[in-house]
């Protein structure tokens, strides 16, 4: 029977039900899969033993097992970059190095990359893929123009465009005049046939030659800042890879299916489609990186790590400057990075330290608030509790005097029994006896 309970009281914390969450998802799996109603309730079963496995023990230091688990890989990882085969421009960082740009939250990745999806019919055929591709691809004058001459007598320039390239693109020299005129308000620009002339209204000619190379750079249509794409056949799916990133205005191209278009960069993520979409990014990319390095990690490690990079509602790098900042513990702060400058802070402020967590009671040579150092042990005294003395009506009607002349000498009567007691191995009491034995 005492064996039961034990059982019992280890179990406890068990949580049986299962979530609305997860129970919601059953029922909308066993509706697509015509399921009877007895290989639902299997389901429900075996979903139950699943869950019940899944839930850690009360106290248990999730956080350190998380860093071990992902630090111990992370030693084995390679300094690499993969590349599209063929195109060697489409570099994607991986291994220690994308790591370390997901945990430090580098506002641009080193080779900024996005999965463009597209609706149906348009991902079908490669032809209406490969339209769409340039229309996202960001294209300069510079590659449409078939020539820019220079003329020192009118201080002019005149630009001449590839046919070919303008139908390729989907751009005509309507859209061209307009982003010049837009662009290059300080110059006169004009319109004729097949070229566009740009005038300068001060004659000089360092400044006319700086115009024929800046106006090579000038974007005049496409997302900006992807510079190059790739269509890609997977599973009878056409879908675009590209290198750069603008989810922003891809996300308004109407061809472009937004449910499914992902993109490396994590702040991009956060600032269109919110806090949820980037922590499932940084999950994403962190499991990417380590299945494709052959060191696969539980999912629960790599969430935990989400989770508190985006516990704030804005992503939080995990330096001295993101995560590690906000910890209330002083020396746990100053643990991590630069502790003389936390130190003196501290001082200067008053701050107190009240030692809740772990790193500050390691360093002090503490009990630890995890596993079994969480519990207090706390002892139930059965023993009735000893009742002070009273006095006696005669005791009791003495003077003033007399009292404290009989209590100094009760006072030094009880110091001289302590004092011989002290030199005796004291007997233990018959209240210990009986509180050791039902220990």
């Amino acid at each position: 029977m005492a064996k039961e309970n034990q059982s019992d009281l280890e179990n406890d914390w068990l949580k049986t039900e299962l979530p609305e969450k997860t129970l919601s998802d059953i029922e909308r799996f066993a509706k697509e899969h015509k399921l009877t109603s007895a290989q639902k309730e299997k389901l429900i079963t075996d979903t139950k033993v699943k869950y019940e496995e899944m839930q850690i023990t009360p106290g248990e230091s999730v956080g350190i097992i998380a860093a071990q688990s992902l630090g111990e890989p992370g030693t084995q990882m390679t300094m690499r970059t993969h590349h599209f085969i063929g195109i060697a421009e489409l570099n994607v960082t991986l291994g220690l190095p994308r790591i370390i740009e997901v945990l430090d939250l580098r506002k641009e990745p080193k080779t900024p990359f996005m999965m463009i999806y597209l609706k149906s019919p348009h991902g079908k055929t490669r032809e209406s893929a490969d339209k769409i591709a340039n229309r996202i691809k960001q294209v300069s004058l510079g590659e449409l123009a078939k020539e820019i001459s220079l003329s020192m007598s009118e201080f002019s320039l005149s630009i001449s465009f590839d046919k070919q390239e303008l139908s390729m693109h989907s751009v005509s020299m309507e859209e061209i005049y307009e982003s010049l005129q837009k662009s290059q308000k300080e110059f006169k620009v004009t319109k004729r046939a097949d070229t566009i002339n740009i005038e300068q209204k001060v004659r000089d000619i360092k400044k006319l030659y700086r115009l024929k190379e800046r106006i090579k750079e000038s974007v005049i249509s496409g997302a900006k800042g992807i510079t190059h794409v790739l269509v890609v056949e997977r599973d009878g799916e056409h879908t675009i890879q590209t290198f750069g990133s603008n989810l922003k205005s891809v996300m308004q191209i109407d061809e472009v299916d937004e449910t499914r278009t992902i993109t490396n960069n994590i702040y991009e993520v956060a600032d269109i489609l919110g806090i949820e979409a980037a922590r499932h990014v940084i999950i994403s990319e962190i499991e990417k990186v380590l299945t494709e390095q052959g060191m696969p990690v539980d999912s629960r490690h790599v969430h935990l790590i989400g989770d508190l990079m985006c516990q704030t509602g804005t992503p939080e790098s995990i330096t001295r400057h993101g995560i590690t900042s906000q910890k209330s513990s002083v020396l746990a702060r100053a643990s991590f990075e630069i502790p003389l400058k936390h130190l003196v802070d501290a001082a200067i402020i008053g701050e107190v330290d009240k030692l809740t967590s772990v790193v500050e009671n390691i360093m002090i040579n503490q009990p630890i608030f995890v596993g079994t150092g969480l519990p207090d042990l706390v002892v139930k005294m059965k023993g009735e509790k000893a009742k002070p003395a009273k006095l006696k009506p005669s005791e009791a009607q003495q003077s003033p005097a007399k009292q404290d002349v009989s209590l100094g000498k009760s006072k030094e009567v009880k110091e001289a029994q302590s004092e011989q007691s002290s030199d005796a191995p004291r007997a233990k009491g018959a209240s210990e006896l009986k509180i050791e034995s039902e220990q």
